[in-house]
């Protein structure tokens, strides 16, 4: 006797089955995106930017409710996200370490430039590195992990400065400015300058202001709040990182922010063009 447990592998009820839940994810993926109203969206705008009829949305939709990813308005008939897509953001933010989410895309940074790569986090009012990757065939650089290093002269400080707000920054100010290069900023409304500037461009450059021969380049990387918590870096000698391949590598390091923004949950990484989305 044959037991039949469901359809076969590449079956027609099979493909069927996929393609019902893919189109269930695209509503629930909409309905996301319009979160931040409050309100949710109605059936029929869902319908209509989604380009299908109404009697399909309801029948995606009924699934995603009974599994409490999405609630419906009694009153307006709106549909909103449901409590528990909290408890599998939750459960997704607990798995997370940003050095282990930051390890693959590091490391094909690296691969891709050539150049020492590092991963820190910021401690007011420095920065401590967490990760590094290096080219075995290149010098290798002073930085270890485990370091820490002032913000205030360092690109992966700098990058992370530029997002965080006025309080931080009085913060690394109060903490001294000293110069350890003749290239440090010790100004802080060139510091203050300089950090405008990352906003616009994305990317924070270190000109030899840490290490008398070194240039870094360096992009944030913003959690789930959209917080920036980290930074990612790429750091050579000058005779190799010169002013032409630190416009080079920027966007590339810019792109490896937010591919790991993207994996914390920043709604920011979206934009993952090269050019850092936000305020």
């Amino acid at each position: 006797m044959t037991v039949t447990t469901g359809p076969a592998p590449g079956s027609p009820g099979r493909r069927n089955q996929s393609s019902s839940l893919r189109r269930a994810l695209t509503v629930l993926e909409h309905i996301r995106d319009h979160a931040g109203t409050g309100r949710g969206i109605s059936l029929t705008r869902l319908a209509e930017e989604l380009g299908i009829n109404k009697s399909t949305v309801l029948r995606l939709t009924t699934p995603l409710m009974e599994a409490d990813l999405l609630v419906r308005d009694r009153e307006t008939g709106w549909f909103r996200l449901g409590h528990g897509t909290l408890r599998l953001g939750q459960a997704y933010l607990s798995s997370l370490d940003l050095r282990t989410v930051a390890t693959e895309p590091l490391r094909l940074l690296q691969h891709a430039v050539g150049e020492t790569c590092h991963l820190v986090v910021y401690e007011p009012p420095d920065v401590v590195y967490i990760d590094k990757v290096e080219n075995e065939t290149n010098v290798r650089m002073a930085s270890r992990v485990g370091s820490r290093v002032p913000a205030y002269r360092t690109a992966v400080g700098k990058a992370i400065l530029a997002w965080l707000g006025e309080e931080e920054f009085r913060v690394v100010v109060a903490a001294g400015m000293p110069p350890v290069t003749p290239h440090t900023t010790t100004d802080p409304q060139r510091l203050r300058a300089e950090l405008a500037r990352v906003r616009r461009e994305g990317y924070a450059i270190d000109d030899r202001e840490n290490e008398p021969e070194v240039r870094c380049v360096a992009a944030p990387v913003f959690d789930h709040t959209d917080a920036a918590v980290g930074a990612v870096s790429v750091s050579g000698l000058t005779t190799r990182m010169t002013p032409a391949r630190v416009r080079e590598v920027g966007p590339m390091v810019v792109r490896t922010g937010l591919e790991i923004s993207h994996v914390l949950g920043s709604p920011r990484a979206r934009d993952n063009n090269g050019n850092s989305s936000g305020n």
